[in-house]
């Protein structure tokens, strides 16, 4: 957990407090002490999202080393290695995936997980079906470990081509954390050399 996390944290304590004490005041007819303290959620409210989307237009995206886990709480996910095979017009890129669980009690698993390729001119290469694939979201038990693999086929004039391990179709908590990889900061990149 960083200290946005935590600051996200209090903040939406903050927050949920003051809108209460807008709902008590106004309740109580005390419409001046409602419409200030809602003035005053607002325009904080305000400045913590614009300083979000800020950082998030600043920050270059990530580069992350081969072999070095992607952690979402207790649950990682390694790109542990690859093989490229050239076919013609096409290069099949074969990945290796390290799905691990730091936890020491708790059973782990993460869904909503994509892993793609992209290129250097962003272009995105999803994986080839294959019903033989382990699930992303498969049941890990505390300190278990097990390795997932995933094909894809990309243009053989494809150049800087990087894995991008992503979450895809959940609620995006990240967008309202400043330093996470939303709004305008792409996910993290593993280049694949």
């Amino acid at each position: 957990m960083t200290p946005f996390d935590l600051l996200f944290i209090f903040l939406f304590f903050v927050a949920a407090f003051t809108l209460f004490a807008v709902v008590w005041f106004a309740v109580c007819r005390q419409f001046g002490r409602a419409r200030r303290n809602l003035v005053r959620l607002v325009a904080g409210t305000a400045a913590y999202m614009m300083v979000v989307v800020v950082v998030s237009l600043i920050l270059p995206r990530r580069v992350v080393k081969l072999g070095d886990p992607q952690c979402f709480d207790d649950w990682c996910v390694t790109v542990a290695g690859f093989r490229r095979v050239p076919e013609g017009t096409r290069v099949e890129y074969s990945l290796y995936l390290r799905l691990s669980s730091r936890a020491r009690r708790a059973l782990q698993r993460e869904n909503n997980l994509a892993v793609y390729l992209a290129d250097d001119s962003t272009r995105r290469y999803d994986p080839v079906a294959d019903k033989s694939y382990i699930p992303f979201n498969v049941l890990l038990r505390p300190q278990e470990s097990v390795v997932a693999s995933r094909s894809f086929l990309v243009p053989a004039d494809a150049t800087e081509v990087g894995a991008v391990i992503d979450h895809e179709g959940r609620f995006p908590i990240g967008w309202f954390i400043i330093g996470y990889d939303t709004w305008f900061r792409k996910p993290p990149l593993v280049k694949l050399p």
